[in-house]
Formats: structure tokens, C-alpha cells, sequence
């Protein structure tokens, strides 16, 4: 088997069959042998149906049925699990990523043994100027804060040889964060440019605050800057603490001023307690895993699975 393609799939009903139409004529002449693993994310709409009839009529076509909605990052694991090609393709079925890019990457590493997989990140986003700057702030904190490097702008559509898929298989925690995994696991990865199309049908499932929150765990499941924080402002606090005591230590004894009472006791007591929240909320993130972590719980419950 050359490649095998994972399509994750929430509510892609009117994607489905546009998606593999275009995919069959973006391959011809160019992939022999490939096939389609379709991964069903507790999707609320048709796309089961969809994708059973699919399967009936094209018999390189593979469909994975989840119990419920597992998320993204679990559709992904799913998939690569099942996939038996030599090279294997990430790729969503909104055809806002084109299968023909698919082809290139693929040529690409017949081309270039030195090479491991191929990544696409987007040159120019096409979304908001808000939204774009906040995503490049997070890959500049991100960058800063972990040992591992992240490419802004790269997205889990990338081709993998199937030793790499091993080894990200090996890796079965259970809150993923797969750029960061495919950054960890190493090999030698060429980025490519593209430019994401408008989407086939239908509207992304990605609002600002599932995309904050999936920030927040990347940064939590990549690093453990944030709990040195803790370490930091309490020096930062003790320091200031000192400098005030002899500033106004000074102000009582060579100038005569009244120490300041109330007012700024309230203030101290309030950043002094702020500090001391954020930092605890800061554990209670790592804490958190940890207790999910240890129920050993799968990634993710198969309903179905055609084959």
C-alpha cells in the first residue's frame, strides 16, 4: 500500500463525497494504490450514513465509527493506528486542505530520502487579523517557554513515513497535542507552503474558544514553564516586599512621613492573594491531568469499524 489518508470527520456530510470525488482524480496517474480511512467523530448529522455508503460502493475505503465525540486529536490516533500505507496523509474532508497537495508531498519523499515527512503551514491566513495575531503570539510564547520548536502556522496536514507513525504511536497519552508530538518525536521534517481554500460546505467547528483552550493544553502538555512562575513571582514579590520595607523605613525615619495605612494594606493583600490564585489555578491545570492520566482511560471507544 503506497498511502493511506486519515480523514477525521465531525458533521461533514456534504463533504464527504466532494472529498473523495476529488481525491480519486488528484490521485490517478500519479498513486496507484492508496486508501481512505474515514474516522467518524460522533458526528451529529448524516455523515455515518454518508460514509457506510461510501464504503459499500469503494472497497479501499475504511471507516472508523466512534461511540461519541471524542475530539480531533483522537480521530487523528485513531486513524494513523489503522493505516497501512508506506506514507500516510493527515488531512481534513472540508477540502480546505486539496488532496493535490497531497500528491506533491508524496513525490516529494520518493524524491528525498533524507526526508521523514512533509508538513504544510499557511504562508497567509485567510481569517481575521485578531485571530492571526493571537495565533502568532502563541507560537512565539509556546517557542520560548518548550525544548521543542514549533513551526508558526503548521497544521496537522502533513505526510508521514510510516516508521514516524510508529513512533507517534508510541506515545499514548491521553490529552494529545499532536504538533507538539510530531515536533517531539524528531525526524527530519520539510515545510511546504499553502493556502487554505474556503471551505466545500458547512462552518468550522473551531470558535476562539475551543482554539484558546486547545492553546492552554498544548502549552500545559508541552512544557512546565508555568509552574516555575510560581518560582519567579514569589522572588519578584519578596524582592519588592523588600524594597518598599526600606522605602519606607527611609521615609518614616529620615523625612518624618507617615506610613501609609489602610489603603495600602488592601492593595498589597489583594496582588499578594492574585498572584497566589493564578498560581494555584496554574497547578490545579497539571493536577488535573495528572488525575485523568491515572484512570488510564482509552483515547478514544470504536462503535464501528469497516474495513
Amino acid at each position: 500500500m503506497k498511502l493511506s489518508l486519515v480523514v477525521p470527520c465531525y458533521n461533514e456530510q456534504e463533504n464527504i463525497v466532494p472529498f473523495f470525488e476529488t481525491c480519486e482524480k488528484a490521485f490517478a496517474g500519479h498513486i496507484d494504490t492508496y486508501e481512505i480511512i474515514f474516522v467518524n467523530d460522533g458526528s451529529r448529522d448524516n455523515t455515518w450514513s454518508v460514509l457506510k455508503e461510501l464504503h459499500s460502493q469503494h472497497p479501499h475505503v475504511k471507516v472508523l465509527n466512534f461511540s461519541r465525540n471524542f475530539g480531533k486529536e483522537a480521530a487523528m490516533f485513531a486513524g494513523l493506528q489503522k493505516a497501512t500505507g508506506d506514507y500516510v496523509t493527515i488531512i481534513d474532508a472540508d477540502l480546505q486542505q486539496r488532496p493535490e497537495i497531497v500528491v506533491d508531498m508524496v513525490n516529494f519523499l520518493d524524491n528525498n530520502d533524507d526526508y521523514d515527512s512533509v508538513a504544510a503551514y499557511q504562508e497567509n491566513r485567510n481569517e481575521g487579523k485578531l485571530l492571526t495575531f493571537f495565533k502568532k503570539c502563541f507560537y512565539a510564547l509556546i517557542n520560548r517557554m518548550c525544548d521543542i520548536d514549533f513551526k508558526c502556522g503548521a497544521s496537522d496536514f502533513r505526510t508521514l513515513r510510516h516508521h514516524v507513525v510508529e513512533s507517534i504511536l508510541e506515545l499514548k497519552e491521553y490529552f494529545r497535542f499532536s504538533k507538539g508530538i510530531f515536533s517531539w518525536v524528531g525526524y527530519n521534517t520539510h515545510f511546504i507552503p499553502y493556502e487554505a481554500e474556503t471551505r466545500n460546505a458547512g462552518e468550522t467547528s473551531w470558535s476562539f474558544r475551543k482554539l484558546f483552550k486547545y492553546a492552554i493544553e498544548g502549552i500545559v502538555a508541552f512544557t512546565v514553564f508555568p509552574l516555575k512562575l510560581s518560582t519567579y513571582c514569589g522572588c519578584f514579590c519578596s524582592i519588592a516586599a523588600l524594597l518598599y520595607m526600606i522605602f519606607v523605613i527611609c521615609q518614616k525615619v529620615f523625612f518624618g512621613i507617615a506610613v501609609p495605612g489602610y489603603p495600602t494594606l488592601i492593595v498589597i493583600i489583594l496582588f499578594i492573594g492574585g498572584i497566589q490564585m493564578i498560581m494555584l489555578g496554574i497547578i490545579g491545570q497539571y493536577v488535573s491531568k495528572i488525575y485523568i492520566e491515572g484512570k488510564k482511560r482509552p483515547i478514544y471507544i470504536t462503535k464501528d469499524y469497516l474495513d
